[in-house]
């Protein structure tokens, strides 16, 4: 596991472009990872504005973006049987334990999973 990269669930992208500088501060200078997942939640949320996202999209394009893959698929398939998460939480976690990087979220969740490495980040 690498100290620099970090894998990051859709609500702490959705409270970093909302600007907080806690969480910014917290991800600069890393190298940043988002789940498929991730991207269609953002990009499909109904009633977004052009603006947002067009910030979304430059967001995005900082990250790199992960696709299921064989591997990404049997590890969710496990995940969700075993945890009982929604299937597009179980995607992002399987993603990231697939990646070996830590998972900033702040779904509480996510806690159950104790193979996971977990930033845990509430939003004040």
């Amino acid at each position: 596991m690498n100290g620099n990269k970090l894998f990051l669930d859709t609500n702490i992208i959705l409270y970093l472009l909302n600007g907080d500088e806690t969480l910014a501060e917290l991800l600069n200078e890393k190298q940043l990872y988002i789940s498929i997942i991730t991207e269609l939640e953002l990009l499909a949320y109904k009633g977004i504005t052009a603006k947002e996202e067009k910030v979304i999209k430059e967001f995005i394009s900082q990250c790199k973006t992960i696709t299921i893959n064989s591997s990404v698929k049997q590890e969710t398939i496990r995940i969700r049987k075993t945890y009982n998460t929604k299937l597009p939480d179980s995607i992002i976690i399987a993603t990231a334990l697939y990646l070996d990087l830590p998972l900033v979220t702040s779904d509480i969740e996510f806690k159950k999973v104790e193979e996971l490495t977990l930033i845990h980040y509430e939003n004040m």
